[in-house]
C-alpha cells in the first residue's frame, strides 16, 4: 500500500515535470516570437546601422512584456489567483 508521503513525493514530481515541458515550450514559444519580431523590425527600420535595429527591437519586446505582465496579473487578480502561493 502506498503511504502519504510516497504520493506527495509522486505528485510533487509529476507538478515539477509538468512546469519543465510548460517552461520549455514557452522558451520555444518566446524563440519564434522573438526572430519574427526582429524580422519585422528589419523590414520596418532599414536602416545601415545595426545598433538602431537592436534598440529599436529592445524597446519594443520591452513595451509588450510590461503591457503582458500588466494585463496578467489584473487578470489574475480579477480571478482571485495569486502568484505568491505554491
Amino acid at each position: 500500500m502506498v503511504n502519504k508521503k510516497d504520493n506527495d513525493i509522486k505528485i510533487q514530481m509529476l507538478k515539477t515535470i509538468a512546469t519543465l515541458i510548460t517552461t520549455a515550450f514557452a522558451l520555444v514559444a518566446g524563440l519564434a516570437w522573438n526572430s519574427a519580431i526582429q524580422a519585422v523590425i528589419k523590414e520596418f527600420f532599414k536602416s545601415d546601422s545595426a545598433i538602431t535595429g537592436l534598440v529599436s527591437y529592445a524597446i519594443i519586446v520591452t513595451i509588450i512584456s510590461v503591457l503582458v505582465t500588466v494585463f496578467l496579473g489584473r487578470t489574475l487578480g480579477k480571478l482571485g489567483v495569486d502568484l505568491d502561493d505554491d
